[in-house]
């Protein structure tokens, strides 16, 4: 179902990228905004691994330095037939974690020293199952996809707002006219950046749901979820907002309506779809 919602949301921005082209730069115009947000992404995307690891310090460990928390990683990586991702810790008493890489080959798994502290090994295998889901499912790509076209739309609206201060728009009445313009310059980038949150959240849902079934017990990730997300609250986190989607709780706070553009879904919801996994046996 989480795997059907995001090609649905993938296929929506997309649609928006060709109505905002043609209502704001044309075709030619969604080509160049296109071909410049594909540059910009496609960077992220092949070094994203080492990018993120160098902005949170992160220190890669050996099993001789880190027995447990090595021993997780390698035994779920063999249950999942994947090769063995690189092994890191961050020196941050927040506790989370996360996953990058573009491609299993690629991969590496992050935890930060302050979840070592307050996670049993149980738990500690949910979190690195759901690391792993994110891996397998080749979630990095996904996003950075999203975050392209996203791109794309958000070059359209700047290229709108040059062309209504330099008066380009008083000639372009086929297009919908330069007042059309100017509110698909506004509603476009706001939709699709609504849009692409949508997309994130759907692929934790469905990180979830992997990662339960791959340590075999969705009420390991459900417990850990619950003491991350008040630990977080306790102890916030100084991270990039650029980055924040990665972490398996957002180390970012906000409520009310900055939760429409949140890319983690309600943690209730994620503990209540856990939990009915477990009383329904879906592992």
């Amino acid at each position: 179902m989480n795997a059907l919602r995001t090609t649905f949301l993938m296929a929506l921005l997309t649609v928006l990228l060709v109505l905002a082209g043609g209502a704001i730069g044309g075709r030619s115009g969604m080509t160049f905004a296109l071909v410049m947000a594909a540059a910009m992404n496609l960077g992220s995307y092949w070094f994203s691994d080492k990018i993120v690891l160098r902005m949170y310090r992160a220190k890669e460990v050996t099993e001789a330095e880190s027995p447990e928390f090595y021993g997780i990683v390698r035994q779920l990586a063999v249950q999942a037939g994947m090769p063995m991702p690189r092994v890191y810790i961050i020196e941050s008493d927040t506790p989370n974690a996360f996953a990058t890489g573009r491609n299993p080959e690629h991969a590496a798994v992050a935890a930060t020293s302050g979840i070592m502290r307050i996670l049993d090994r149980d738990e500690l295998s949910g979190v690195m199952a759901h690391e792993l889901s994110h891996v397998r499912h080749r979630d990095i790509l996904i996003s950075s996809i999203a975050a392209t076209i996203a791109g794309a739309i958000t070059y359209l609206a700047q290229m709108a707002q040059w062309a209504a201060i330099f008066g380009a728009g008083r000639d372009r009445d086929e297009r919908g006219g330069g007042a059309g313009m100017l509110v698909m310059a506004i509603i476009a980038p706001i939709a699709a950046m609504l849009i692409q949150m949508a997309i994130s959240r759907s692929r934790e849902f469905e990180a979830d749901r992997g990662g339960a079934q791959l340590s075999h017990n969705p009420l390991y990730l459900a417990r850990a979820l619950q003491k991350l997300e008040m630990a977080n609250q306790r102890i916030p986190m100084d991270a990039s907002p650029a980055t924040a989607h990665m972490f398996i709780v957002n180390p970012l706070s906000g409520g009310g309506i900055t939760s429409l553009f949140s890319t983690h879904p309600p943690m209730e919801e994620r503990v209540r779809r856990l939990e009915e996994m477990a009383r329904n046996g879906n592992v």
